[in-house]
């Protein structure tokens, strides 16, 4: 119990960990707000919750105005990607990371137009923000499926090129792949659900946007920060190379 304690506190000290916290009680609060207003349209209680939801979500909308900065120098860092081994996987990181660092200055002047601090309409730049977060979120997607057919092949590897002295370091290798395996599912999983809200939050007539109910896009939300946390708490994996 101390230990979770202690997590979360840590958690709570990094602007990543909190903002993970945060989008975490932004969804849930959007969930259980719109289930109980859904029972009980005079639910104060309901109400409440949705308006707490919506703080949160404009919370983190400011914070991300400096998130330019730090996404500009993970993407210098990575560069072209020369470390990594498959091609694929660097042309869908690059790419990913040029949709990422375009969503946050279209994210801002939708924030600014709102705020009544430019004059233009804001809901052209909120359709662009959102669309770069879904291309994003689609080449995470498929990052994570290259990602796995590549560690299943280590795993391969790693099985039949042990010798008997080594299958131990083999067995421990593969359990290390078998992890990291696990969390791209897992990534898989949470961008799908991030997905689904991206679409829905674009313009009527494509796809199936605007026909969520609050609860499924709060359901959706809150599937997605749960897996985020878990993958946070669990940290990286090595793996054989």
């Amino acid at each position: 119990m101390q230990n979770s304690v202690e997590s979360f506190i840590n958690a709570l000290e990094s602007y990543r960990g909190r903002d993970k916290v945060i989008r975490t009680v932004c969804y849930g609060s959007q969930l259980v707000g719109a289930v109980l207003a859904g029972k009980n349209a005079q639910s104060s209680l309901g109400k409440s919750l949705l308006l707490f939801s919506a703080q949160l979500s404009d919370c983190r909308t400011t914070l991300r105005l400096f998130d330019d900065l730090s996404m500009l120098a993970y993407s210098t860092g990575y560069g072209l990607g020369a470390s990594e081994e498959d091609a694929l996987v660097r042309w869908m990181s690059i790419l990913n990371n040029v949709a990422d660092q375009l969503y946050y200055p279209c994210e801002h002047i939708a924030w600014a137009a709102d705020a009544e601090l430019i004059k233009t309409k804001s809901d052209r730049w909120w359709v662009r923000s959102t669309g770069l977060w879904g291309i994003s979120l689609i080449l995470s997607i498929l990052r994570s499926i290259r990602s796995i057919q590549i560690l299943k092949r280590k795993s391969q590897t790693c099985q039949s090129s042990a010798s008997a002295e080594s299958r131990e370091e083999a067995f421990s290798q593969k359990a290390v792949l078998q992890r990291q395996i696990r969390g791209e599912v897992f990534s898989i999983l949470s961008s799908l659900a991030d997905l689904s809200n991206a679409i829905h939050w674009m313009p009527p007539g494509f796809l199936w946007a605007g026909r969520f109910p609050p609860w499924l896009v709060g359901l959706m939300g809150t599937t997605s920060s749960l897996i985020g946390l878990l993958q946070m708490s669990s940290g990286d994996q090595g793996a054989c190379s």
